[in-house]
């Protein structure tokens, strides 16, 4: 739609090679010429945005060898879904800070293990800080691709995600439509409350499956499925600049997982005026359709063909190559 290349968005920085949703994987991926950082945003008992892919931590932190928090650990239900552990929003940051990342797949990323125990948990404010130093040291503006993660969720324990993150980014100098920030949520409501409390662009995450969590609880029948057809698209693009949607809704698979022709997302997006990013591209055979095994360059060049906007990636630095070798 733009006629640009499409923009590389490191998927919780350059996690492919760092463990994720930390200051070392930012910077590696911004070091790889990532074009926007992602970080997934939640929050802490005393308000502050810090990035995990979670509100439970055990999986990303060393919480639960912690011998002083181990009776902080617990059962709630979050998006309808009881989860035990331990969760960001009964610590203060203090607390958040004494933790240290960890690879969260290990089982797919040995090499990362270690990192493991190295790196603090980062605020979404020492986000905004490394992206602005190196936007400096690069010479390139750097965006900044922050998701509200379970936004219903913090919203009924009374730590809403939503009036914090636009202060802060306001703070920082992020105003207007151009500004190098996307606010995404797989919610629609507050993607609807932050269309009026701000200009910065918003995008609709699209998954392949189910439907927004605020819709469960409203009692809305649409489903992510719903929402990628043209009617659908064209509601979003009353509240939304961008669609960011997992990459089976443009390429689906067969039975086998092969990849089957590709859907007419793309083209409907763009009559709605819409952008299109894809997530998540990976390296790994895991993550890759048996066509392309080892070929994760192929699974890029088949994307970048068919005309995508932007695209999220562990591994900024394959993005990067074949989106230079296209020119």
């Amino acid at each position: 739609m733009t006629q640009k290349p499409p923009i590389i968005i490191a998927h919780r920085g350059a996690s492919g090679y760092r463990p994720e949703h930390t200051l070392a994987a930012y910077e590696l991926a911004i070091d790889m010429e990532a074009d926007f950082i992602e970080p997934d945003l939640v929050i802490t008992k005393d308000g502050i945005l810090i990035a995990r892919h979670e509100n439970e931590i055990s999986a990303t932190t060393d919480v639960a060898i912690r011998p002083e928090f181990a009776n902080r650990k617990t059962i709630k239900v979050v998006d309808g879904e009881a989860k035990n552990g331990w969760f960001t929003e009964d610590f203060t940051l203090a607390e958040i800070k004494t933790l240290r990342a960890k690879e969260r797949i290990p089982q797919l990323r040995p090499q990362n293990t270690a990192y493991d125990g190295l790196w603090e948990i980062p605020t979404l404010q020492e986000v905004i800080d490394l992206v602005k130093h190196k936007s400096v040291e690069t010479g390139r503006t750097i965006g900044i691709y922050p998701e509200t993660k379970h936004p219903t969720y913090f919203q009924s324990i009374g730590l809403p995600l939503e009036e914090t993150l636009v202060v802060n980014l306001q703070a920082n100098g992020y105003e207007g439509s151009n500004a190098p920030v996307f606010i995404q949520s797989f919610e629609v409501s507050n993607l609807q409350e932050l269309s009026i409390k701000t200009d910065l662009p918003l995008v609709q995450l699209l998954n392949v499956s189910g439907k927004p969590y605020d819709f469960v609880v409203s009692g809305d029948e649409r489903t992510y499925v719903d929402l990628a057809t043209a009617e659908g698209l064209r509601e979003i693009s009353r509240y939304a600049q961008a669609i960011g949607i997992h990459k089976n809704l443009l390429l689906p698979k067969d039975s086998e997982g092969k990849l089957l022709s590709p859907t007419s997302l793309i083209s409907n997006a763009h009559k709605a005026n819409l952008l299109v990013h894809v997530w998540t591209l990976r390296n790994e055979d895991f993550f890759l359709p048996p066509d392309l095994q080892g070929n994760p360059q192929g699974e890029y060049e088949l994307f970048f063909n068919l005309g995508i906007d932007g695209v999220f990636s562990d591994n900024p630095d394959t993005a990067i190559s074949v989106r230079v070798n296209k020119k």
